[in-house]
């Protein structure tokens, strides 16, 4: 990850005691919550880096050192264990000195080197881009953050002081690292739920991304804030008087909407700032959940709620464990207030998240709810990068998953289930296990059937349908939002293309060794060892796989295993005119790998020819296709295909249809169309004159006699003047 603070060297730094103040200010925060015997050895590990990074001085002039103590302090703020800390004064030493993990390892002990390593940017590794390195970083850091959460802690920590001292590094690096921020670091902070470290990143990253919006906001807001104030001020004396009346121990606190949640709804909803009405709000904070609800009456009492803003999420608790009761209330000259109502825990998880009440050891009672979820989100993370390809993928997955908003939907039994907005039935499915969202195939939504593209709403019912025999379609990966669905889909879909150029590229290898009166199964292991040698390939799956996705050529594959020099095999090969050896027939369900040229689109019963295309399989085009002329030069790409007598898919051809140009034409051929049992892809119209119209289908058939039925019966209609198949596309 870029880091706003860069190195750089000083030959004789000046005495500076000003890293010891800071040093001694730290001391001071810790000793309220750590044993003396702690504090000693984090200041050895303050003396141990100091002299690593001596001479190091960062880009405003202050020694290096300076940065590491800073980070420490905001984690001692979250009141932090004494190997954060450590590991905070010590997070760039293995980066930006000479110093190795074992040297920390051995001086401070195996996690504290493990979180330092964790936090730490990969280094001599040559990456292809500088979004490589960064992608392959953010992903190292996710492996180390699921061995030990505390190394999120202090990356956020980094990236915190780095963003509060951003203003030194020139404006494109600022806003480089200002946007890094607002789509990774403060997602990831809310996510966790440490929402005082989310609002100061968003914040800083809004000042540094959009200087000019975030301070013409600012300045709207402190006009806005003197009036409003007053009135806030009124509201919560009211509401702390009716509290105690009632005998309830309450403390009422005002809150404002901070400004990159400000600029956010605007844009979203794209508001005037006069138009944000809920930029002012306050909190209570109460003892007991009994007391929330009490509150919540009391409130309502008080103001009238606006219908249909009333959250609780006290009973259902967001992604990140967050626990609170949310109210609209239409407050003194109808300005609108967000009232808050939580205990004092669920408040200290709030404003913490994992970092509340932080406790190191493996007993379940002594985790928060922040901390469950979580761990649940890492493992999430977890499961995901095994998954895809890339590193650069694999962040854009992550992206996707750090979306904040949320829907709850109930599975059968009634079980909560959380997913983001816009999640469908299919996100829902791998939400509950991957291999429910491979096999689903249909959706019931409050008892009724419904497409798999439709977003889910709260509080709705869902049911999965599925098939043994199912598989993920492509086609979900347009409508799919959660990141686990999507990585999901992609991993499933690779696996089934590896399978099927497998299965493809063994049928070709079998039918060119046929060519030779050979067989795979027949073969020794000694000779396809000696092959696979040859090819190099690791397994014969491999080198058939690649034969299946166009990569090798299956005349050369099956001369390899043959044995044969190139001489005996060609004359062991030359078949007869029609000689069905080396033919591969075409079933059309062999999946991605085999591919119907859109240019000629051949139907069975058409006279076809075969070419093997790096990366696409077995490329099938018309035997008349002017495209096919092309190739005839690259006979070593060409494969002798025919169909199979017992294809039975649906194929798309295209026909073109001059009819005259009347009300409810169009009715009249999509009618008649599926009265032949075919189905229309899709439809295009361009008026020739007035009275004729030219539109052109891409209708599924099963061969040339079903088209032949489709055309004769549009033929005869009245409107049809001209009726023709169309091989170009």
């Amino acid at each position: 990850m870029v880091r706003a603070a860069s190195v750089v060297s000083a030959d004789e730094p000046a005495p500076d005691s000003e890293p010891e103040r800071r040093l001694g200010e730290l001391c001071t925060l810790l000793a309220a919550y750590l044993e003396p015997g702690t504090i000693e050895s984090i200041r050895e590990a303050y003396r141990f880096a100091a002299q690593a990074h001596e001479g190091q001085r960062r880009r405003s002039g202050e020694p290096y050192i300076t940065h590491p103590i800073a980070v420490a302090r905001i984690l001692a703020e979250m009141r932090l264990d004494a190997e954060s800390i450590t590991a905070a004064l010590l997070h760039d030493v293995i980066e930006d000195t000479p110093t190795a993990k074992e040297g920390v390892a051995e001086r401070f002990g195996e996690q504290v080197a493990e979180l330092v390593d964790g936090v730490s940017k990969l280094g001599a590794i040559d990456f292809k881009s500088k979004a490589e390195a960064q992608a392959e970083s953010f992903r190292k850091m996710i492996l180390a953050m699921a061995r030990d959460i505390r190394v999120i802690l202090i990356k956020l920590a980094d990236r915190l002081h780095n963003m509060r001292t951003i203003w030194i590094m020139p404006p494109h690096k600022r806003r480089q690292i200002a946007r890094e921020t607002l789509e990774i670091y403060a997602p990831i902070a809310q996510r966790l739920g440490i929402n005082a470290v989310r609002t100061e990143l968003e914040d800083l990253g809004f000042a540094a991304l959009y200087p000019l919006r975030y301070r013409a906001l600012k300045e709207k807001l402190a006009r806005q804030r003197g009036r409003r104030g007053v009135i806030l001020d009124t509201v919560c004396e009211q509401v702390r008087s009716r509290l105690a009346e009632l005998g309830i121990d309450a403390e009422v606190v005002g809150r404002e909407k901070h400004l990159w949640s400000i600029y956010c709804k605007m844009a979203q909803k794209q508001l005037n700032f006069r138009d944000v009405f809920d930029v002012y709000g306050f909190r209570v904070l109460v003892a007991s959940v009994d007391d929330c609800y009490r509150v919540l009456g009391v409130l309502h009492s008080l103001y009238k709620p606006r219908p249909g803003r009333i959250k609780d999420y006290i009973a259902i608790p967001k992604a990140n464990g967050y626990q609170s009761l949310h109210t609209t209330l239409v407050g003194p000259h109808r300005i609108r207030l967000e009232a808050q109502i939580r205990t004092r825990e669920m408040h200290a998880v709030a404003e913490s998240g994992i970092a509340a009440h932080w406790l190191y050891k493996e007993a379940a009672e002594g985790d928060n709810t922040a901390q469950v979820r979580a761990r649940e989100w890492v493992r999430d993370l977890l499961e995901m990068q095994r998954s895809v390809g890339t590193s650069e993928e694999f962040i854009e997955s992550v992206k996707i998953d750090l979306v904040p908003n949320e829907v709850y939907v109930f599975t059968p039994q009634g079980d909560i289930t959380e997913l983001p907005s816009n999640a469908t039935p299919v996100d829902f499915a791998y939400a509950i296990h991957s291999e429910i969202g491979d096999c689903c195939v249909a959706a019931k939504v409050d008892h009724r059937l419904t497409p798999l593209r439709t977003p889910l709403q709260t509080g709705q019912m869902v049911e999965i349908i599925t098939a043994p025999v199912a598989r993920p379609n492509p086609v979900w990966l347009d409508f799919v939002v959660t990141a686990k669905a999507r990585t999901a889909i992609r991993h499933a879909l690779k696996r089934l293309k590896d399978e099927e150029a497998i299965e493809l590229g063994r049928r070709m290898v079998d039918r060119a060794l046929g060519a030779l009166s050979l067989d795979l199964e027949g073969l020794g292991e000694a000779r396809i060892a000696a092959a696979l040698e040859g090819a190099g390939s690791e397994s014969l799956e491999e080198l058939l796989k690649e034969v299946g996705l166009g990569r090798r050529v299956p005349w050369l594959v099956a001369q390899q295993l043959s044995g044969l020099d190139q001489g005996e095999a060609e004359l062991e090969a030359r078949p007869d005119e029609g000689d069905e050896h080396g033919q591969l027939t075409i079933r059309g369900n062999e999946g991605t790998v085999l591919t119907f040229a859109r240019c000629c689109r051949p139907i069975p019963g058409d006279p076809i020819v075969g070419f093997a295309s790096t990366g696409r399989g077995v490329v099938i085009h018309h035997r008349d296709c002017k495209n096919v002329g092309g190739q005839r030069k690259a006979r070593q790409k060409w494969v002798d295909v025919e169909w199979d007598t017992q294809a039975d898919a649906e194929f798309p051809t295209a026909i073109r249809i001059d009819v005259v140009n009347e009300r409810g034409a169009l009715a009249l051929l999509a009618h008649a169309i599926a009265e032949r049992g075919s189905s229309i892809e899709n439809v295009t119209i361009e008026e020739r004159d007035g009275m004729l119209a030219t539109v052109r289908f891409l209708i599924l058939v099963r061969d040339r006699r079903h088209l032949a039925s489709v055309m004769r019966h549009l033929r005869a209609m009245s409107p049809v003047q001209r009726i023709v198949r169309k091989k170009d596309g």
